[in-house]
């Protein structure tokens, strides 16, 4: 067997559908997956299916805010935000079903644009949210998720888990979040202005 070479590395895109396709039902579609039988997912497996997977789309479209002089995060004030440093900028929506951030770096970029300085401080600072927002009592655990296809000004999110709500463990929280009845304004208020308040006494 020839020892696979590093320069020889790309993902063949068009045998992965080709091996979809072949692995799929007579209706062209795949077969629902285990994680329909997990006890974490939010959908009942009966009468659940697959779509039919698409062809790729190469070129791929653009994202929005790929080019600084007409990124919406870039011209976001201060104001806007909930909390902000030299670098860095954490957002909050008005309304949330679980609490949930979102910390922007100030200057333009996309996460492979950081160099080794800054990828460090985005370490330190993705730390610091999960350890601000774990702290709220009633959090069972915080997640952090970094998605890369709908903007290019990086930008990472936070959602905790409420404490003893097992069923949104994990990869299939996001979905879970989309259907719980929002905060009450009160609540969020508070739990948001203690985040705020433990990565304030941090930067001191």
């Amino acid at each position: 067997m020839t020892t696979p070479r590093a320069t020889d590395a790309a993902l063949d895109v068009p045998g992965l559908v080709a091996r979809a396709r072949a692995a799929s039902g007579t209706d062209g579609r795949l077969a629902v997956g285990d994680i329909a039988g997990w006890d974490t997912f939010p959908f009942e497996r009966e009468g659940l299916r697959m779509r039919a997977l698409e062809d790729p789309v190469v070129p791929e479209p653009p994202r929005q805010d790929e080019d600084a002089a007409t990124c919406g995060r870039c011209a976001r004030t201060d104001e806007h935000f909930a909390w902000t440093d030299g670098t860095w900028r954490l957002s909050a929506s008005s309304t949330v079903s679980v609490p949930s951030v979102i910390l922007d770096r100030r200057a333009h970029g996309d996460l492979n644009d950081l160099d080794d300085d800054a990828a460090a401080e985005l370490g330190r600072m993705i730390v610091r949210v999960e350890r601000a927002l774990a702290a709220v009592p009633g959090v069972g655990r915080v997640h952090v998720q970094r998605w890369g296809d709908g903007n290019g000004h990086l930008h990472v999110f936070f959602s905790a888990r409420p404490e003893g709500m097992l069923q949104l463990r994990g990869l299939v929280m996001p979905l879970w979040t989309l259907h719980l009845p929002a905060l009450p304004d009160e609540e969020w208020a508070a739990i948001l202005a203690s985040v705020v308040a433990r990565l304030d006494a941090a930067r001191t």
